[in-house]
């Protein structure tokens, strides 16, 4: 029997989806205003700063970590309006959450203040880290076109290069190379290249390849990128994999039963698993790294399962949206959210709470084997790694 094509609404990036201290090598000290305009502290997640175990952490990825890129490029992918934000003290700053994001609350934990936006990490700012994150980004440089602007991995690595030779010209090359083999590098990649493409009509790609032929091509591009961050320094990695994308409040409106979409939920089996081999063959040639994964399907089926738990009581539908599931459209600008956003799992048609979030954050953090491979966020935040190959 034929396969009905899957219709994607909208943006879906999905589960797969802290200052002062020794910065960059030596100790630096910042300015109030420079330090103030380093940490702002959202109203969920926001505690007390602890001291720090990392120089910085440098953030690639897409919508589900994307604090504000997109706000001034012309896409269509946004989240600077009402009511995103409504829970971080500022209001909406292009985080697709009601307030903290997975990296937000990693940042936390690790001691730093929460990672400027690329787009505005200027001066000492950039010093804690940068996150380059971009709504409708993926691995493939084509991803995402049907929301015109956005910055794909591969542009994301060389905003990063820009950065570096700023703080290069600031601190000297060799001070750099030290401090960032001891910096975490967060990449989140690889949604969009599913859901903003591969299963979009208007790309040839479902054509041309079959699931395991795409997640073959995608990893071979993930690779080469990857490289070429390690190429740039980087030693510490954490790769977050793919969720269940067939459980989101967007698919589940898809279906009269409202039942998760596991055609979809097979559709990236082959990408994981490619990740974890990839890992694997990165931390054995790559002289000097290591690499973590994160098991974001896993946690989020944990989270699902056992959602009473976790103080969850809505699962599957979004606390903002329009249509069956609150999955149809996505929140509409000044839109009146759920009331009581910290019993949802999902903000939106396609994107966790900063409830969710934040569990999310602390089990990669400080999750086990199963959660977290081979090592979570805080052991390779303490682990001695020589910045010279």
């Amino acid at each position: 029997m034929a396969k009905a094509p899957i219709r994607v609404f909208s943006l879906v990036v999905l589960w797969l989806m802290v200052l002062g201290g020794v910065v960059w090598g030596q100790d630096v000290n910042f300015s109030s205003a420079a330090a103030a305009a380093a940490a702002p502290q959202g109203q969920v997640g926001g505690g007390v700063r602890r001291a720090e175990m990392v120089p910085a952490m440098f953030v690639f990825g897409d919508s589900l970590i994307d604090n504000g890129n997109n706000n001034n490029i012309p896409s269509f992918a946004k989240a600077n309006y009402f009511p995103y934000g409504i829970d971080f003290n500022g209001g909406p700053t292009g985080r697709f959450s009601n307030g903290y994001t997975m990296v937000d609350e990693i940042a936390e934990l690790l001691g730093l203040p929460l990672i400027p936006p690329f787009s505005e990490a200027s001066g000492d700012q950039v010093l804690h880290g940068v996150n380059y994150a971009s709504a409708a980004a993926g691995i493939l440089d084509i991803t995402g076109r049907n929301f015109v602007g956005r910055i794909p991995f591969g542009e994301q690595i060389s905003n990063f290069q820009s950065t570096l030779d700023q703080i290069t010209d600031n601190l000297g090359a060799d001070d750099v190379a030290r401090a960032i083999a001891d910096c975490i590098f967060f990449v989140g990649m690889g949604s969009n290249d599913y859901l903003n493409n591969y299963l979009m009509p208007n790309y040839p790609t479902r054509t041309q390849y079959n699931a395991p032929q795409f997640a073959d091509l995608l990893t071979q591009q993930y690779t080469q990128q990857l490289t070429r961050l390690y190429n740039l320094g980087a030693r510490k990695f954490v790769v977050a994999g793919l969720g269940r994308m067939g459980c989101i409040p967007s698919i589940l409106a898809q279906s009269p039963s409202g039942r998760c979409n596991e055609e979809v939920n097979r559709l990236v089996l082959p990408f994981n698993a490619n990740v974890k081999t990839m890992i694997n063959k990165l931390n054995t040639n790559l002289p000097g790294a290591k690499f973590i994964y994160i098991d974001i399907a896993r946690i989020f089926e944990d989270i699902v399962n056992n959602a009473r738990s976790y103080g969850f009581t809505v699962a599957n539908r979004g606390c903002c949206g329009i249509g069956r599931n609150r999955g149809q459209i996505t929140c509409l600008p000044l839109q009146t959210p759920c009331p009581n956003r910290d019993q949802y799992i999902f903000w939106d048609a396609f994107h966790p709470t900063a409830a969710a979030n934040i569990i999310i954050g602390r089990k990669a953090f400080n999750g086990d084997l199963s959660q977290v491979y081979p090592v979570n966020i805080q052991k390779l935040a303490t682990l001695n790694i020589q910045s010279s190959p």
